[in-house]
């Protein structure tokens, strides 16, 4: 049966339609008989008992640089739309956790994917600490003498913003790296958050994988090279994706986490895998899908749409 499907995102003109995975998902909604109203995050609101979003319909072609139509503004009522999807770019800051409190109020018949509850209460970089035995050694603090502390236990580190994407703010910290205390200073100074380390795994120049799960269960991967001269391989600094296949370790990762991420309704996730050591648990906007797809010769989009429809089936009876 056609639904009724909102996507809040990042502005729709800017995006890359051969690897935006927001626009894959969209595309093949469009492909599947759904319609599609599309918002940016500012324009939603709640007024006086409901919540709206000023946008447009939306009409999609594989076509660069004309690669979308919108319809005439309206302002809607979310709780009559089918499914939304909260797709919007990180930074996870308190603009974002505002989003994903507004969207627990939509209404009881609309599905919100991810389930913002659990996107708000399992930042990429937070989820992974309930798995310790599947992680690199790995410290949150903002604390000097304990980033210290670590990186005298464990040598080489990367030091990263706890809610930061797309590889801004990474950096190596070699174990007699004299720059530690100025990094720490500089994230002190803009932000009151802690930083998150990790021991460094020389495993990455071979690459690092992006998992794609859905309902907890894997439906491939790629492999991300990181640039020359680079240690971050997010695809946004240069990092080059080739095609992998999942390991017997992969795959004991996912059995371990999978129960979790469907019990959270999340739906759509990416892990990031260096070497045999889970990094990342990426919920509120994974990327990766069209590289996949590409590498694979599968539809992975129709699996994610295939699970979403049960899942809202499920919600309704």
């Amino acid at each position: 049966m056609p639904l009724s499907v909102a996507i809040m995102m990042d502005p729709i003109g800017a995006i890359d339609i051969q690897a935006d995975t927001t626009f894959r998902l969209a595309e093949e909604a469009q492909a599947r008989g759904h319609s599609l109203f599309y918002y940016t995050p500012d324009r939603m609101a709640w007024q006086e008992g409901r919540l709206v979003a000023r946008g447009w319909p939306l009409e999609l072609r594989r076509e660069p640089g004309n690669h979308y139509t919108l319809g005439a503004e309206e302002t809607r009522d979310l709780s009559t739309v089918d499914v939304i999807w909260m797709r919007q770019d990180p930074p996870f800051d308190m603009a974002y956790i505002t989003y994903s409190h507004l969207l627990e109020l939509v209404g009881p018949r609309t599905l919100v994917l991810n389930d913002p509850f659990w996107v708000r209460n399992s930042p990429e970089k937070l989820l992974v600490l309930q798995f310790p035995d599947l992680t690199p050694p790995t410290a949150v603090a903002r604390d000097l003498a304990a980033l210290r502390a670590f990186r005298e236990r464990h040598g080489d580190m990367i030091l990263k913003p706890l809610y930061g994407n797309g590889g801004a703010g990474v950096f190596k910290l070699a174990q007699g790296d004299g720059n530690l205390a100025a990094l720490h200073e500089m994230f002190a100074q803009v932000s009151r958050e802690p930083v998150i380390v990790q021991k460094f795994l020389p495993d990455v120049t071979k690459g690092d994988k992006r998992v794609i799960l859905v309902e907890g269960e894997p439906v491939g991967a790629i492999n991300r090279i990181p640039a020359v001269g680079e240690t971050r391989s997010n695809m946004h600094v240069g990092g080059k994706a080739e095609q992998v296949a999942l390991t017997e370790r992969d795959r004991e990762i996912c059995d371990a986490i999978g129960p979790v991420l469907r019990e959270k309704g999340l739906l759509f996730v990416g892990i990031d895998v260096i070497g045999d050591w889970l990094t990342e648990i990426n919920v509120t906007s994974p990327t990766g899908l069209q590289e996949l797809e590409r590498f694979e010769g599968r539809n992975i989009a129709g699996l994610v749409w295939e699970a979403a429809e049960a899942r809202l089936a499920e919600k309704r009876r």
